[in-house]
């Protein structure tokens, strides 16, 4: 009788929260971030000018100007202003890539795993019902309108890696992976939110021809069906029907990006969602979005407008939502995921580092000034104002965020390096080597290399020590040139 196999699909070891991550997904996050910092930086570019180009007395009409300024076939529904165009045309390039992030991340990322996935999903998910909740609170108390309750639930992760670098923390792979995906599931609740609540009236026959054209993506896709002169021109199709149906067009960007196959089969380095989203995510952080935010930042800044920013309950709400809620929200979701899965804290880190990155989510831009401009449509005062409780609420939060980060900077440059470290010049860091026995005789043929070198420079050295006491002897006790006494 043989003794019962031991139960190897469960294991006792605690999960850790924050830890190191496989090296597949390293790497991924490593590009993508890489490419969403340059966007960022951009995108604070493209924020500071259109503040400047909007309150620069000789330049202010002109940008009104060229942001009401209208173009498209007004046949085909699409005769809108330049400033609707970056809205609704160019992010939808950018929640092209959030859906493709998505799907990646369910399929190949930390979603797909059930465990994994509760983390963020559940701080995503606190971090928009808090900064809701203190919106309504705060206008509840103050006497304000509910319309705005969506604006602060958002988190522009390109604008918050921005501040990162420009503040110059290493942050770790870890905290960085968990903010990129708590923004990919922020993307996907803000698309939920502005499709159920911010769509009016629909055009069922335009929905119906937007319909129709993803089932015919969906299956060009599965037929294997390659090239961007069939796809291009059908997505803009499917767009412009989205738009006309009454739906954000947006939402055809995410359906697309979710579409697409973002596992590996054999024989392929890459899928074809990543290969995407490598050739598309540069357009969209390059360009869409900074581009959004120059037709939507400028907005008329003031002592007296920053002063009703912290008077009137609507802009008021906003900025706590961001500063107060989104810390709040996210940080105390995961604690609880936490404390409540039994998942202990990497042991590098504190909990004092997951309310900095919480706090650093508080930066919501792009998506809140859409949201924004979608909650107040028709009321062009109330707009704007609640863009400058947008600017000033990320903006303390991203005071806040780089006065914390700051503190552990040290740390963190010193986790990096660690995280970085490659001793045997293979590409690969050498903390992702440690259990392969390859990876140590490698290090004990360098080690042993290093050990012989040092060895010859020490006889080298010794025999340069050798020769000088002997050439000083000689000095020392040589005859005289005349006779035989000492020189």
């Amino acid at each position: 009788m043989t003794a019962p196999r031991a139960d190897t699909s469960r294991t006792d070891t605690p999960r850790k929260v924050f830890g190191r991550l496989s090296l597949p997904e390293r790497s991924y996050v490593a590009d993508a971030l890489r490419t969403e910092t340059v966007g960022g930086v951009l995108l604070l570019v493209a924020a500071v000018a259109a503040l400047i180009w909007a309150n620069t007395p000789a330049l202010r009409d002109s940008y009104e100007s060229v942001g009401h300024f209208h173009l498209g076939p007004g046949a085909l529904g699409l005769n809108l202003s330049v400033e609707h165009w970056a809205a609704d045309g160019l992010l939808a390039v950018f929640f092209f890539v959030a859906g493709i992030e998505l799907k990646r991340e369910l399929v190949a990322g930390d979603l797909k795993d059930p465990r994994a996935a509760a983390l963020p999903v559940v701080a995503a998910l606190c971090g928009m019902a808090v900064p809701a909740l203190v919106y309504v609170l705060t206008n509840l108390t103050g006497g304000g309108g509910l319309s705005g309750w969506a604006v602060p639930t958002a988190t522009d992760i390109a604008f918050a890696l921005a501040v990162l670098a420009v503040i110059g923390t290493s942050l770790p792979s870890a905290l960085r992976a968990f903010l990129l995906t708590l923004a990919v599931v922020d993307d996907l609740f803000a698309i939920l939110i502005i499709a159920v609540f911010f769509t009016e009236g629909i055009d069922f026959a335009a929905l119906g021809g937007a319909v129709v054209g993803l089932g015919l993506f969906w299956l060009l896709l599965r037929k294997g069906v390659r090239g961007w002169y069939v796809y291009v021109p059908l997505a803009l199709v499917i767009w412009a029907l989205m738009y006309n149906s009454g739906i954000h067009a947006t939402i055809a960007g995410v359906a697309m990006g979710l579409m697409l196959r973002c596992s590996t089969r054999e024989g392929e380095e890459h899928s074809p969602g990543e290969h995407i989203e490598h050739l598309v995510r540069p357009l969209s952080a390059g360009l869409a979005v900074p581009l959004f935010a120059l037709f939507s930042a400028g907005v008329s800044v003031s002592g007296g407008a920053l002063g009703d920013v912290f008077t009137k309950p609507e802009t008021l709400g906003v900025v706590l939502g961001l500063v107060v809620g989104k810390t709040v929200g996210i940080f105390g979701g995961t604690w609880l995921t936490a404390r409540f899965t039994r998942a202990s804290l990497s042991e590098d880190l504190a909990w004092a580092d997951v309310f900095a990155v919480a706090s650093l989510a508080g930066i919501g831009f792009t998506v809140s000034l859409l949201i924004g401009e979608l909650a107040f449509e028709g009321d062009a005062v109330l707009t704007d104002e609640v863009k400058a409780a947008v600017l000033m609420g990320s903006l303390i939060a991203a005071a806040l965020a780089t006065v914390l980060l700051k503190v552990r900077n040290a740390k963190y440059r010193r986790m990096w390096e660690d995280e970085e470290r490659d001793d045997d010049l293979d590409g690969i860091p050498d903390v992702y080597e440690e259990d392969d026995p390859a990876y140590h005789v490698r290090m004990a043929e360098i080690y042993d290399r290093k050990a012989a070198e040092h060895r010859r420079l020490a006889v080298e050295k010794a025999a340069e020590r050798a020769a000088a006491r002997h050439g000083l002897a000689e000095v020392a006790g040589g005859a005289g040139e005349d006779d035989d006494r000492p020189a």
